[in-house]
Formats: C-alpha cells, structure tokens, sequence
C-alpha cells in the first residue's frame, strides 16, 4: 500500500491507527445491539434486528438485499478452517472467511455490503518497511510543524522527532487497516513465516469498508487534531461498538478464525502521542451508544451528514457547544516567519481531550511527573486491565476553541522556533483554572519565573522543552506565546512579556520540580496557595509518587498493564 505525500500527510493529523483495548470504557458485550445475556449485568438484552432463521431464508439471496449473505455465505456457515488450531490461510480459505465475515458485519450493523472489499494479510516487517518509505515523503515544513505542534504539548522533546514517534507507533504497534484510497483491507500478523488472521480485526476493517461505501470516509476533512478527533469519534465509535459485538459472539455462538499466538508487545512507545490519538476508541463508542439512543442505527447514519465539529462534542453528545472561532494576526518580519503547509493549515487545533493528555502524559515517561495523575487518568478494572481512560478533566473541561500557529527564522529548526496558541473557555473561571494547571506544567519541566517580566517563565536549555513562555490570560481567552527567548517574545506576539510582575495567580510554588527522598520516590509537589475561582478538590492531588499507587509503578507494573492490554487490541482504522 503506497500513499501519496498528502495521504501520509493526513496519516500525520489523523493517525487513526489504534483501537479501544476490548477492556477499556465498558465490558465487552455492552453494545446497543446485543441480543444475549450481558457479560456485566447477566441480563437478557434485546437485539435490534434479527437475522433470518433457515425457514424464512429466500431461495435465491442473490435477488434481495438480504442481511446475511454475502457471495454465496451465510453469517453462521460453518468453514473448515473453523475447525484449524492456527488462522494460516490460503486464498481460496481467507476468501471465504471474508466473505462470511462481511456477512457478520452486516447482521451486526443492519447494513448490507454494495460491493466486494480486498483483504490481503501482511507481516508487520513488511508493513514497516512501507510505513518507512511513506514518511520519508514527509517534507521539512511539514517535518517542523509536527515538532513544534507535539512540542507544545509538550509530547516530543527536542532531542525526539515526532515524525519518527508517529511512523514508530503506526508500523510497530497497529493490527490492520483500511485504506479509502485503494479500498484495501490490511490485517497486520506478527508471525513472520506464516501470517495468521484475526478475524474480530477484520470486522472492525470491514465496518470501515461498509461506511466508505455508504459515507465516502475520503470526503471527511480532519485537517487539525481536533477535527480528526471528532470526525474519528463517529467513524472509530461505530466501528468499536461492532468489534464488540463481534468479539462477544466470537466467544460465544459463532466460531471464529483467531490467532494461534499471542500479539507482539510493541517498542516503547510515546505515550502522550499515543494517548491523544487513542481518545476516539475510548469516547466515540459512547457517543454512538448515546446516538443509538435517540434513533437506533438511523441517527448514527444520519450524523454521518454532519459529523461533530470537536472532540467535546464526542465527549458531551448531549451538549450543545459551539468552539469560538479564533483568527490570530500574523505578525511574520524580516527575521520571524509563519510556517506554511503546502497540502494543509498552517495553524494547528489540538482540543479538550488533546489538552488534557498534555497534562497527563508525563506520568507516563521515566520523570513520571505530571500535572494530572495516572490515578486520575486512567482506572482500572478488577484484572488490572484499563477500565476507562479520563479525557475529561477539570483544568480543560471548559475548553471552547484554540488555534496554534509556528513561527521560525531562515534556520528552520525546533531550535529556531515559536509559537502563538490562543485558546478559548466557556467563562472566566475555566480559563483560569487551565492557567493554574499549564503553569504548573511549565514548573514540572523546569519552568522558572522571570523576575522582571510579567506572567513570563523560562525553561533552562538542559531542560527538555527549553524557551520563553508567556502566558496571558484575558477574561476568556488564554493565550501562550513561546521562543527562544524572552526577548524575542515580543517579535513573534505583540505586547508579550511586559515590563513588570506576575500577574496570574495559581497552585504553583516555583520551588523545584520534585526531589528523591531517602526511599527514592519521586515526587512533583504542585500544591500552592488556592486560587479564589479554582477548584481545590480538582486541582490540589497532584501528587505523582507512582510507587504508592495499588499495584501499579511506572517503571514496572504499571507500564506492562499499558503494553500488555493496549496491545492485545492495537487496530488502526
């Protein structure tokens, strides 16, 4: 599968590569279509179409649009290779699974197939040895918007490439894929000599091959994080919610074709990058469950038509929020430039799940210092697997907009880089409650005060995001201008970094960013005096000693849990 420059370049914005581990956001089972006893409540639930039985099939299929059958295959046939201890299969045999399996899709989603979907089964070294050659394509404009964008999530750190973290993550860690370019299903095995198929994978992909036949998943913009998050919310949602489905019949009533092994654990991964892009697996069934709700499978076709415009949208499906729309001047000169993209914005839009990562994902590199807490980022289930991932959180639950745009000099470099990043919040007290919780990010990465500049911070160049940063706050509006230096603030923001004192008041104390006891914890102390309109409740367990959590350290336990969960459900869609 060879993409063009500008497909990979999507890939980038989107990267819609993994899938909810069947664990994560509600037990498997739990899909608003069942027709069986729920795994969790032990009740009967009702399915919204049934599947005809024997007696009431027609004797030509091939004249109807019938749910069920496709190609010459019922959903429930019984295959050979059914019977098989491994999920090797030959042409004829994979065919057949397919089929079948495209059958089960449309029981499933009460939708039937228009046409035949390729499926090919591929080792993962030959699709890294493409992912490779893909994002070799990437161009340096489009190489330094990524760097600055992840940087100022603080994700990617300038010894890092976040081009290289994404093609990492998207050749080491995905199960399959679906192409709307080529109309191509991928199904990723990690046996190199004798590649097996996972047939709950399939499905998932297959679900994918039914909307782009019906939606055109091709004509779905996604140009920014937070457009992609949303859009993907839908997309991924449905899908997710089918894979269930699917899964739970695998175990039960239908007989599968699954793999004989277990899935390889991926390399270390970037945690930040990888949760970010997680949140449309994790909120988007819910919000297709909530969908469902209102009108059964024709509501979530309809919103098919109009897709949610942000990830709060997917967060809060019952809310009706409108994101502020934001325009920032340019304010390019003769040595600060913006940074253009030939096939894309040149401005970046993360949104609230994006955000709240930011604030969370150093909990899950080896500092394990964060703003918000693995405790309060992730639960877990009883068999210490992650019940549910937290996007909602209170410092960026009142997130309403934000527009990021780069800056950089002839140098063209991380090094030589800045930075706007306007944000907007429901009221005042939203706003101010994100200000407390990116300050105390900037503290947590060696962020110092400057004494004689307002509201200004710098992070020392050993540190790992090193620079100016000028944070104001504005009734609503929070915006965050970073450079080099603080003298070159001013040039890339008009009227950043004043003359004068602090201004912004909040639970940091500027007094280290965590120290080794004699027990060795390490902790990041990010208590402070309570500001008048935040939340003390929300804001003041900020505590990051992995060593006391229930089972659970960072640099063991924990750290398997992720690996080991996630990967047994990495998909990409």
């Amino acid at each position: 599968m060879k993409r063009t420059r500008a497909s990979v370049l999507a890939l980038l914005l989107v990267v819609s590569m993994v899938a909810m581990p069947l664990s994560a956001a509600g037990a498997v089972g739990t899909s608003p279509m069942t027709d069986h006893t729920d795994s969790v409540t032990g009740q009967s639930v009702p399915m919204s179409v049934t599947a005809q039985e024997d007696d009431d099939r027609p004797d030509d299929p091939t004249t109807t649009d019938t749910i069920g059958y496709v190609e010459g295959y019922w959903y429930d046939d019984d295959l050979p290779v059914d019977d098989r201890d491994d999920a090797v299969l030959e042409d004829d045999e994979l065919d057949a699974v397919v089929y079948r399996s495209m059958a089960r899709v449309e029981v499933i989603r009460e939708r039937t197939f228009d046409r035949e979907v390729d499926v090919d089964v591929r080792t993962r070294e030959a699709v890294r040895e493409e992912t490779i050659a893909d994002f070799e394509d990437v161009t340096e404009a489009e190489r330094l918007h990524q760097n600055v964008r992840f940087e100022a999530l603080f994700m990617v750190d300038r010894e890092t490439d976040a081009v290289d973290e994404f093609a990492a993550l998207y050749s080491d860690a995905v199960g399959g894929y679906y192409d709307p370019e080529t109309e191509e299903i991928v199904v990723v095995s990690d046996s190199p000599e004798t590649p097996e198929l996972d047939e709950v994978i399939l499905g998932h992909e297959l679900l994918h091959a039914l909307q782009d036949q019906y939606f055109d998943l091709e004509s779905y913009e996604r140009a920014t994080r937070d457009q992609a998050t949303a859009e993907e919310g839908l997309i991924e949602g449905d899908a997710v919610t089918v894979e269930r489905e699917y899964a739970q019949r695998c175990e039960g009533e239908w007989d599968c074709v699954l793999p004989s092994g277990t899935p390889q654990q991926p390399p270390e991964l970037n945690w930040g990058i990888y949760f970010t892009i997680f949140q449309p697996y994790d909120d988007g069934p819910a919000y297709v469950e909530y969908l469902y709700e209102q009108g059964g499978w024709d509501a979530v076709d309809a919103a098919f038509d109009e897709p949610p415009a942000s990830a709060s949208d997917v967060m809060y499906p019952e809310e009706d929020r409108e994101p502020a729309e934001i325009e920032i001047e340019d304010r390019s000169s003769d040595r600060w430039e913006r940074v253009e993209i030939e096939d894309g914005p040149d401005y970046a839009s993360f949104g609230e799940g994006a955000m709240a990562t930011m604030l969370a994902a150093g909990a899950f590199d080896d500092t394990g210092q964060s703003v918000v807490s693995t405790e309060e980022f992730l639960s877990f289930d009883f068999g210490g697997g992650i019940d549910e991932i937290h996007y909602s959180q209170p410092y960026t639950d009142g997130w309403n907009g934000d527009r990021l745009v780069t800056y950089t000099t002839d140098e063209a470099t991380v090094d030589e880089s800045g930075y706007v990043w306007e944000t907007e919040w429901l009221d005042d007290g939203e706003a101010e409650q994100f200000v407390d919780g990116y300050l105390q990010l900037l503290e947590v990465n060696g962020g110092e005060p400057v004494d004689d500049r307002q509201d200004t911070v710098v992070i020392d160049d050993e540190d790992g995001f090193p620079g100016a940063y000028y944070v104001d706050h504005d009734d609503t509006t929070v915006t965050i201008v970073r450079a080099p230096s603080v003298d070159e603030l001013e040039e890339i923001r008009e009227g950043a970094a004043p003359d004068g004192e602090d201004t912004l008041e909040a639970g940091v104390s500027w007094q280290g960013q965590g120290e080794s006891d004699e027990a060795g914890d390490e902790e990041t102390d990010t208590d402070g005096e309570d500001d008048a309109d935040a939340s003390a409740d929300d804001t003041d367990d900020t505590d990051t000693d992995t060593d006391e959590l229930p089972g659970f350290g960072i640099g063991g336990a924990l750290l398997a849990v992720l690996v080991g969960t996630l990967a047994l459900a990495l998909r990409r869609g």
